[in-house]
């Protein structure tokens, strides 16, 4: 689903827009994504920003400040509830309030495809994080998230 709609916050004299991410942001969102330490081996980011960019179910939104990519958030709606991935801000940029304005950017999307619930995971260990969508209002679910590769790498 395409909002086309851009939404701006400005943070600490920081002025960013929100929008959906084009062909020109992805080099800039994979090193946004390593910055933050959210990418894996076993995952390539660019083919899950070209896989939430191939349906209408699923974004990447980035926040934007001049030409340089400083925020962004993989947001799917499933039918049932939203989910949100690879939510990182510029490490320079942490603790501005660009890490709330991004998830609000895409629980706005979310909420404009259907979604009434909002859901994402956090690593256990990742407890700095985990305080900050406690702050926001998101909840321990007390449910386990199963998975399975098909490729049967993993």
């Amino acid at each position: 689903m395409t909002t086309g709609a851009v939404t701006r916050a400005t943070r600490d004299a920081l002025d960013v827009a929100f929008r959906e991410v084009t062909d020109d942001d992805v080099e800039q969102v994979v090193a946004l994504w390593e910055a933050c330490g959210l990418t894996r081996p076993w995952n390539d980011p660019r083919r899950d920003v070209a896989d939430a960019r191939r349906t209408a179910t699923s974004t990447v939104l980035v926040g934007v400040a001049g030409d340089r990519v400083v925020s962004s958030a993989l947001a799917g709606y499933d039918g049932h509830r939203g989910w949100l991935y690879y939510v990182a801000v510029d490490p320079q940029q942490q603790g501005s309030g660009l890490g709330r304005a991004t998830v609000a950017a895409a629980e706005d999307w979310l909420r404009a495809a259907g979604a009434r619930k909002v859901q994402l995971m956090v690593r256990a260990t990742n407890a700095q994080v985990v305080g900050f969508y406690d702050r926001l209002g998101y909840a321990d679910q007390e449910t386990v998230v199963l998975g399975k590769w098909f490729d049967g790498s993993r």
